[in-house]
């Protein structure tokens, strides 16, 4: 079961690998960040928009934040419209995901979260803790595969270890 402290050190996580890959995506010529990679989202470019929308759709349903600025997940690959907002985006979003698990209690965690899910097409309930762990892993997920592309474009993203985190 998660706790409060789990959320905080995973938002802490999530920020210092997002800034880290912001940071070496940023030495890549832009070509090659939009260049399809063949991930899920396509490119370096794509999947960090796609991160970033699903961390704003879900902020969106924890904390009553504004919703991303596309509607669907296929549309999520064009949340910003270039890399400096992207950067802008990303940090932003950082900062209040650590607002938002720096003002939970363990209580929190207790009960369901009902909101319209547009991938399942349907209203949806199912437990805050499970949510929150989705939340995380999702981020951890498509992360790894921005690794493997900022890899592969000659960039270096930096450790990736949560025991390593400063």
């Amino acid at each position: 079961m998660p706790t409060a402290d789990y959320a905080r050190t995973m938002a802490r996580y999530g920020a210092w690998q997002n800034a880290a890959q912001t940071a070496a995506a940023g030495t890549l010529d832009p070509v090659v960040r939009e260049r399809d990679g063949g991930a899920f989202f396509g490119s370096i470019a794509g999947t960090l928009n796609h991160l970033l929308w699903g961390d704003r759709i879900w902020m969106s349903r924890f904390a009553d934040t504004p919703k991303p600025t596309q509607g669907t997940i296929p549309d999520s690959v064009r949340e910003t419209p270039d890399w400096n907002a992207y950067a802008d985006a990303r940090r932003e979003t950082d900062g209040l995901i650590g607002t938002w698990a720096a003002g939970l209690s363990d209580e929190w965690f207790a009960g369901d979260l009902t909101w319209w899910s547009g991938a399942a097409g349907r209203e949806v309930s199912r437990p805050r803790a499970m949510l929150v762990v989705h939340f995380f892993n999702h981020g951890t997920h498509h992360r790894g595969q921005v690794n493997a592309l900022l890899t592969a474009a000659g960039a270096v993203p930096g450790d990736t270890d949560l025991f390593l985190m400063p």
